[in-house]
């Protein structure tokens, strides 16, 4: 049985892009898989730079194709196309998050130049591109964190119309070869929103201090120093409320490329864990005849596709957004919370099974077992996502309205609204279509049916025991719930991807029947909560529900994890 959900670099074959982006792609896996697991795993732990790597994406041109919007190129095969981005975030994801996180810093550092109206920036920004430069974005301080509220960045008039920029950034990515870091920083003769100015400084310019890489990796991720740094006119991205938004857009591009990710990673732990384990026999038995084993390699696999189609799916409602429809709003926080999430449950359920082989320095797992905790904490923890999607809450439960039908979106064709989102606020009048729908579609599926009366009952819970005006300040209480609104709507594009794809059922109901326990975990969660009240606590044991077993279905998902077994092994 050859599993067709997975990516493997033995078969990958992307035809459903255009010819440059499949041999774009093909060339990646190419290029990785010549290196060589040892060389892989060598560079990984002796922290060495990504210059070997920078260099074949500069000789393709791979930045440069797929991070130049159409807007600012005459080349044709030149696009921000969000479709092609996540394929590319899961080829990194698999050989290593190192190659993943340069390419992503140079994402978010491109968000405020594409979405500036300084042509001259945007202009220098392709030939940047073009040459085979990286990015950076210099948002984060070390006292202040992402709380640009608070940013110590300075910026001093200096009476020609420009300014002198003087102060520190702390974990940027980049930081240290960037040729166009867009910078963060306020006015010092402006107060409040109308002073903040996003600009472009140059890593190589001599008041450009490199003070350190603040992690002990290949990735560089600097902390660095501007004095005195000349800020002309055109280095200004923005000002006032304009670079407010433009850092927060910025992030809601840059945040989608983080389960992508996340896939890659677990996928190649995925084969290497199958392939141990099946071949490891004790007590005379192979370790996978284990029950329990069976049960935790089927649900990090059910886990795994379930990331996949949700994925997917958001990719076409990030490609259909515009300004009436703002769904991805809550998709893209989903993505990162829910999935990369997922992604830590998937190599849990992996190391489990594998155990000490998962530490030995000539595995990729090793590497994945660290690598994956990182996803759910980049670009916003997962509580600040967690708090961002109840936001949302109420009007995808409870007041759904009518949409055209969202396509599979693998067009060729250019993402530029992501570019000009717009102010970052009216999160609570975003609206949405009918979530029953996709649960409809499957209502015969027995895990689906049950999974769906949780969705119902949460619904019930919003619309008379909801957290009152005294609770909604106990974030720990509103995080419990954001769980089991977040399982709904992970849920939902499941099966939307799943019908457009004509997914196995048997898979379905698998996977709906770990979703069943995971909301009857977090239920029980809520009914611990200090400031539960007896009428949600009551609500919460009665949304507990337990999955329904089929032996046979759980055998032939059995099968399709058990064929996983040297379908893939990366070359030495």
């Amino acid at each position: 049985m050859t599993d067709t959900l997975l990516f493997n670099p033995h078969t990958y074959d992307p035809a459903h892009f255009d010819a440059e982006t499949r041999r774009l792609l093909r060339a990646t896996v190419d290029w990785f898989e010549e290196r060589g697991k040892r060389r892989l795993i060598e560079d990984y732990r002796t922290r060495a730079w990504l210059g070997d790597f920078l260099a074949f994406a500069a000789k393709e041109d791979l930045f440069a194709t797929f991070l130049t919007p159409a807007a600012v190129t005459e080349e044709p095969d030149r696009r921000w196309d969000t479709a092609r981005i996540a394929a590319l975030n899961e080829i990194f994801g698999f050989y290593g998050l190192d190659y993943w996180y340069a390419w992503q810093v140079t994402i978010l550092g491109l968000g405020p130049i594409w979405q500036s109206e300084n042509a001259d920036a945007r202009t220098r920004a392709a030939e940047l591109l073009a040459q085979g430069e990286v990015f950076a974005f210099g948002l984060s301080e070390k006292s202040h964190g992402a709380d640009i509220y608070s940013t110590d960045m300075l910026l001093e008039p200096d009476g020609d119309g420009g300014f002198r920029a003087s102060g520190s950034k702390y974990y940027i990515g980049n930081g240290n070869a960037a040729r166009f870091v867009s910078v963060f920083g306020r006015r010092s003769d402006v107060e409040g929103p109308e002073g903040y100015v996003f600009f472009a400084a140059d890593s190589q310019h001599a008041a450009y201090h490199l003070i350190q890489n603040v992690v002990d990796s290949s990735k560089y991720v600097s902390e660095f120093r501007l004095e005195s740094y000349p800020v002309a006119a055109d280095d200004v991205l923005h000002t006032g409320r304009a670079a407010f938004d433009a850092a927060l857009n910025t992030v809601n591009v840059g945040k989608f490329n983080l389960c992508t990710a996340s896939i890659g990673i677990c996928e190649h732990a995925m084969y290497e864990a199958v392939t141990h384990a099946h071949n490891r026999v004790l007590y005379g038995r192979p370790v996978t005849a284990f029950p329990h084993v069976r049960r935790e390699l089927s649900d990090a696999y059910v886990r795994l596709v379930g990331m996949k189609l949700f994925s997917d799916r958001a990719v076409d409602y990030f490609r259909c957004a515009g300004p009436e429809d703002r769904r991805y709003l809550l998709f893209n926080p989903m993505t990162k919370m829910k999935v990369t999430t997922e992604g830590e449950k998937v190599i849990d359920l992996l190391w489990d099974v594998i155990a000490a082989k998962g530490f030995e320095k000539d595995t990729y797992f090793a590497q994945a077992a660290v690598e994956i905790r990182g996803l759910p904490k980049l670009e916003g923890t997962v509580h600040v996502n967690l708090a961002l999607i109840l936001k949302f809450m109420r009007n995808h439960l409870l007041a759904p309205v009518d949409f055209p039908p969202v396509p599979t979106r693998r067009d060729a064709a250019d993402d530029d609204f992501l570019f000009r989102q717009g102010p970052a606020r009216g999160l609570g009048s975003v609206r949405f279509h009918d979530w029953r729908a996709a649960y409809d579609e499957y209502a015969t599926v027995p895990n689906v049916a049950r999974f769906r009366e949780q969705a119902d009952a949460l619904c019930e819970f919003v619309a008379t025991s909801a957290p009152d005006e005294e609770q909604s300040r106990d974030l720990d209480l509103l995080l419990a719930v954001g769980q089991l609104f977040a399982l709904v709507v992970h849920g939902q594009l499941i099966l939307e991807q799943a019908h457009l794809t004509g997914l196995d059922e048997d898979l379905i109901d698998e996977l709906f029947a770990v979703l069943v326990r995971d909301f009857s975990a977090h239920a029980v969660e809520l009914h611990g909560k200090d400031s539960a009240t007896e009428q949600q606590q009551s609500w919460a044991l009665g949304a507990v529900r337990r999955p329904l077993v089929d032996g046979a279905r759980s055998a032939r998902v059995w099968e399709r994890v058990q064929a996983l077994c040297g379908t893939y092994e990366m070359a030495p």
